[in-house]
């Protein structure tokens, strides 16, 4: 390693500085790491700024895969790297374990719910049967009329991702992390020694840039595995606190409540490429779906609508991309919220066992 001595110790460069980039920023600086962040807008300003925060493996997983291994792991890590973040950032995060209520309108949706949940015990995702009375006696907006079954799961849970990344700037400034904003990076040349970013040389480098990482081109690295943009329209509705007091779900469709207010509604899966346009029919169709599962919605209209990009990909890419000058974080697709802290742990781990001192 003959470029070794023109290291700053342990320098690791960082492409993407949204809540994946950043988790592995701050454990990576845990760790003794010396770590350049590269985002090429604002910290955090894309998907983790747009995404709901909805932490739901009961939503999200089906049966037995690599993503739900990662996702239950990660889950489990969410408290603890809350309560982390919160103590050394001195800043508070709004998080709230408060589960989620799965909703049936029709017998083909019961059949689906109730065949979702049994192939979900073998995964350890607890969920159970909520009657009709006590749907109306404890979501007392939620429509009853017409509905067949509801099923709760206890363990899903909502952190707002604004908040998130305004801690995880706070902590990454104290540890010394260099972040350069609206710098970014469209070519990275891996050699035996080492990795160049920007005409500066590292140990290693971690794309981690969602949807965009595939845009960077690596010399001296196999081709990098496809990326796309896959947008999403989201709406929000300032209500009374307390107006939805867990996630609801319904189909595709999901609601959860912040606790400044913020009722979120979402969303749609467009493959449109990077187009920011915010399509006020899909908002409306949103807003439909909102309101056929808590009715006063519908005379009530959206603060606001906005929309993001998920970082859709062949398969979740967490490790090292040929040698262990290159790793990549990217792949999440809709569940970069609540696959960080596991993905930071795990890729942190892999780094320090390359180039960490302790």
């Amino acid at each position: 390693m003959s470029q070794l001595g023109s290291f700053r110790q342990a320098s690791i460069a960082i492409i993407g500085g949204g809540i994946i980039g950043m988790s592995l920023a701050w454990r990576l600086c845990q760790r003794g790491f010396r770590v350049t962040v590269f985002e090429k807008g604002e910290i955090g300003g894309e998907a983790s700024w747009a995404g709901a925060g909805m932490l739901a493996p009961g939503g999200e997983l089906e049966g037995p895969s690599p993503l739900a291994a990662i996702a239950l792991e990660s889950r489990a890590l969410y408290s603890a790297f809350v309560r982390e973040l919160e103590t050394c950032s001195g800043l508070a995060i709004d998080y709230q374990e408060n589960g989620a209520l799965e909703l049936a309108y029709s017998p083909e949706e019961q059949h689906s719910l109730d065949a979702k949940a049994a192939a979900q015990q073998a995964l350890g995702i607890r969920s159970k049967p909520v009657s009709i009375a006590d749907v109306a006696a404890f979501w007392p907006r939620v429509r009853t009329d017409g509905l067949f079954s509801a099923r709760f799961y206890p363990d899903d849970a909502v952190v707002n991702p604004r908040e998130v990344m305004l801690a995880l700037a706070a902590v990454c400034r104290k540890l010394g992390v260099s972040v350069q904003q609206n710098c970014p990076v469209s070519r990275i040349e891996v050699t035996s020694d080492s990795a160049h970013v920007r005409d500066q040389a590292y140990q290693a480098a971690v794309i981690a840039a969602g949807a965009w990482s595939s845009h960077i081109e690596a010399i001296g690295a196999p081709p990098l595995p496809p990326t796309e943009p896959v947008k999403g329209h989201l709406i929000g509705y300032q209500q009374p606190q307390q107006t939805c007091n867990t996630v609801l779900r319904h189909g595709h469709a999901y609601l959860l409540q912040r606790a400044n207010g913020l009722l979120i509604a979402g969303a749609t899966v467009e493959h449109v490429g990077f187009d920011h346009s915010v399509e006020p029919a899909l908002a409306r169709s949103i807003a439909g779906q909102a309101a056929l599962v808590l009715p006063h919605l519908a005379s009530t209209t959206p603060s606001e609508v906005w929309v993001g990009f998920r970082p859709g990909s062949d398969a979740l890419h967490i490790g090292a991309w040929s040698s262990n000058r290159l790793y990549l974080a990217f792949g999440h697709y809709r569940n970069g919220i609540l696959l960080a802290p596991a993905t930071a742990q795990r890729l942190a781990d892999e780094i320090n066992a390359s180039w960490g001192t302790r």
